[in-house]
């Protein structure tokens, strides 16, 4: 999975997002294949190694607020429960012009 150099150039992604947010949206991004925009799942177990779960929240809540990504639903349980994002392209031109 490649990062478009336009991305990486952009302000917003070099000073305006921090690395834990970064991070997260690489992971975000890899699970991107083309067709499952909206439906795209990260489960905190898959980045807990590196991240405890109060970062990997407050990166959550800072790529929604900066436009980054877009939580799209939350499917299941009070205690178990999985939510979908959606990566919106406002800073990342790939998600329109590559269709990833």
């Amino acid at each position: 999975m490649g990062l478009p150099r336009e991305m990486l150039k952009n302000p917003e992604w070099r000073t305006g997002l921090s690395n834990s947010a970064k991070i997260l949206y690489v992971h975000l991004k890899h699970k991107y294949v083309g067709w499952n925009n909206g439906e795209i799942v990260l489960h905190y177990s898959e980045v807990m190694d590196f991240m405890s779960k109060s970062t990997i929240s407050r990166a959550f809540k800072e790529l929604e607020e900066k436009g980054w990504i877009e939580r799209m639903r939350k499917i299941g349980g009070e205690y178990r429960f999985t939510v979908q994002y959606s990566l919106t392209g406002n800073h990342d031109p790939a998600i329109f012009r590559y269709g990833f």
